[in-house]
């Protein structure tokens, strides 16, 4: 995940989750509407849990959103938040992930397996997760590291930070979608209307849904109440992941939803004030970034990461959290490149200096 990026307008309706953070714990099972219920599933990483989000159908069974991150705990926790609410994993009948991310998608393949469920994504994440590269640990790992590598990385440094193929060995065998969702279509979950809505930028394929005759909208990862979500390159991604995600941010902040249901953090209402917040602070970053280069023409990504303003200092960042900021730099450097601020001098590895203007 990306910076924090705190907005005043932001109205916190998740009281629990809200409560539940500030404490460091995982918040309670909760009933958000008749027949809809949120589960935290926990996970690694400062963020400690996802939202999964349980559907009663009409007809009977259950749908969700997302399925949390892959590992016994998670799985117990999200059988045991089934169990609170009169269900069971075999009543799942299908599940909407929002991206491929292993938060949201990790568990999917365990509950198609123990319930027959139909799993459904955007079908530009589908194509990564199914990709030749992806499903093999070993060329995932080497695709990486020559990634980081052509961003200026020394090369031991890239390999310890990606780490060795054992690692990516969960990654790579997370399930494969039975069903695509394109932006605008309706997911097959009786008595609800949610309409998949395709929001680029934190992965090609994220998607958000918005619940028609409710108006909640789930969000995913695409806008969050305290912290932004990471935009990075990769090998295998967007050519201007942050160009897609603006783009998007506008697209959703347009309308105002009854409220926002978050993969992370606490629902809230405010989505419009949330969104322009978030894309002020890129703005900022953007400038920061320029002044950085302005200062140090002819930089790499890698160099150029170091030099910007983090939530700690830059000498201990290593592994997963540097290959984040060093690939959300990327994404800033390409971004100030479309918009004719910058230029690269191309090659093996891109240095990049201010455009003469």
């Amino acid at each position: 995940m990306g910076w924090l990026a705190e907005c005043e307008d932001v109205e916190i309706t998740g009281a629990a989750q809200h409560d539940a953070w500030q404490a460091r714990a995982v918040p309670p099972v909760e009933q958000l509407r008749d027949g809809l219920w949120s589960v935290p599933v926990p996970m690694l990483g400062p963020l400690r849990y996802v939202s999964v989000y349980v559907f009663a159908l009409d007809g009977g069974g259950l749908g969700l959103i997302d399925t949390g991150w892959e590992s016994d705990e998670g799985w117990t926790a999200l059988t045991d938040g089934l169990a609170s609410i009169g269900g069971a994993i075999d009543d799942v009948r299908g599940v909407l992930i929002t991206h491929l991310h292993f938060d949201h998608l990790g568990l999917a393949e365990r509950v198609r397996q123990a319930s027959g469920s139909w799993i459904a994504m955007h079908p530009a994440d589908a194509a990564v997760v199914g990709s030749p590269v992806h499903r093999d640990p070993v060329a995932s790992v080497a695709a990486e590291v020559a990634f980081l590598i052509s961003l200026g990385a020394d090369p031991d440094d890239a390999a310890a930070d990606v780490g060795s193929p054992e690692n990516f060995a969960r990654f790579s065998s997370m399930a494969i979608p039975d069903r695509l969702l394109e932006d605008g279509d309706t997911a097959e979950f009786p008595g609800w209307r949610l309409r998949a809505v395709h929001t680029p930028g934190h992965t090609a394929g994220h998607l958000c849904f918005a619940e028609e005759r409710t108006g909640l909208f789930f969000s995913g990862d695409h806008v969050l109440p305290r912290i932004t979500p990471n935009i990075s390159t990769s090998h295998d991604g967007q050519a201007d992941p942050l160009r897609s995600y603006l783009d998007s941010l506008d697209a959703v902040g347009t309308d105002e939803p009854a409220e926002v249901l978050p993969a992370h953090e606490w629902r809230f209402r405010g989505l419009a004030d949330r969104t322009a917040a978030i894309a002020a602070h890129h703005e900022h970053r953007l400038t920061e970034l320029l002044d950085a280069i302005g200062t140090h023409p002819r930089s790499t990504p890698w160099q150029l990461a170091g030099r910007l303003t983090w939530s700690r200092p830059w000498e201990q960042y290593e592994r997963r959290m540097r290959i984040f900021a060093v690939t959300e730099t990327d994404a800033h450097l390409r971004l100030l490149a479309s918009r004719g601020l910058v230029t690269t001098t191309g090659g093996a590895v891109p240095t990049w200096t201010l455009a003469v203007r």
